[in-house]
């Protein structure tokens, strides 16, 4: 199996984790160009869960797996839900590069309308969706310091930070001119709000990075974007995930995002249940989205220029994504603009 080297992490995990029994089986979860995921369950068919960085990732080190390990290791003193952390390798020479075992949480992955449909009833959808927000305010009232993530990140001017980082990898990955996205840049720039505070910001918070069992959300995954910073830029990337059914998404690949299925609270709902639950003033969350339509268009457009390139190893489809970057860059302008 790709990504395993079975004989030497078998070992590894039979030396490090207690009451686990030989032999192992690996198998593939989620591929792609963020971490891997592997199932592992053992002779007894316990079950755990593996993550690595991607295959030839230039920057395999140590650091990313050892810091994702040590986010889920201190979240798990919280109420925020979790894989339970078992146990990190930091040493290369056992797998190719360092990978930490968590414990599998049972439930499903809703990344797309209609596995909405097959998962989870009508009737309970409006429960699950309040819950998302219910944990997103969790998360956010979580002092970083208390629970040993003080320095995850630098906690003030995020979005100023995160406009600069990405306004440069926009200007060494675009693969046309595309006058919006400068112009865009230019308005998010100049008309930046006061920062919300500084708590853990999750970084991709949405409804297909989440496990999700009998209504609820049974765990929270993908901890790699994590930092500190503005906890509203969370609630600004899961509002432009949180499509109505209807809403065409601004996507490359054209699946319905997971709301589309229906039975959701809206976004109104969700933004007042936040404010509700943390107190905090919500009246510029116009921008937030803005600058998360126009930051995923930039990523969008960095992913096309790799596919362009052939260094991705396979292939896309390089106009879907250029019209992608072109929608949420529309996407951005409407809400800076005040549309709907």
């Amino acid at each position: 199996l790709k990504g395993i080297a079975a004989d030497a992490v078998s070992r590894w995990i039979s030396q490090h984790v207690a009451g686990t029994t030989l032999p192992f089986r690996f198998s593939l979860l989620a591929g792609g160009h963020s971490n891997l995921t592997y199932e592992v369950r053992d002779a007894a068919e316990q079950r755990m869960v593996l993550r690595r960085p991607p295959l030839g990732a230039v920057l395999a080190t140590a650091h990313d797996m050892a810091r994702e390990f040590h986010i889920i290791s201190a979240l798990a003193t919280t109420s925020v839900p979790v894989a339970p952390a078992i146990g990190l390798c930091e040493d290369p020479e056992v797998n190719g590069a360092p990978f930490y075992l968590m414990g599998f949480v049972e439930g499903d992955v809703l990344d797309s309308a209609s596995r909405v449909n097959a998962s989870v009833a009508v009737e309970r959808r409006r429960q699950l969706g309040e819950h998302v927000i219910d944990v997103l305010a969790s998360l956010h009232a979580v002092d970083p310091d208390t629970v040993g993530l003080g320095g995850l990140g630098r906690k003030e001017a995020y979005v100023e930070r995160q406009l600069k980082r990405f306004a440069k990898q926009w200007e060494s990955s675009k693969t046309r001119e595309l006058g919006a996205m400068d112009e865009l840049h230019r308005r998010l720039s100049s008309a930046v709000p006061r920062q919300h505070g500084a708590t853990i910001v999750h970084g991709d918070y949405r409804l297909g990075n989440m496990i999700v069992a009998g209504g609820r959300v049974a765990g929270v995954l993908d901890w790699e974007l994590c930092t500190l910073g503005d906890p509203l830029a969370d609630l600004g990337y899961l509002l432009n995930d949180w499509t109505p059914p209807g809403e065409a998404p601004a996507s490359a690949d054209g699946v319905e995002n997971p709301t589309a299925a229906g039975g959701f609270p809206d976004r109104d709902a969700l933004i007042a249940r936040y404010a509700e639950r943390t107190g905090r003033d919500v009246s510029d969350l116009r921008y937030y989205r803005a600058f998360q339509a126009w930051r995923l268009g930039v990523i969008a457009e960095g992913v096309r220029a790799r596919y362009l390139k052939g260094v991705m190893g396979g292939t896309a489809d390089t106009d879907a994504l250029g019209r992608a970057v072109e929608l949420l860059a529309a996407k951005a302008t409407g809400l800076l603009s005040n549309d709907r």
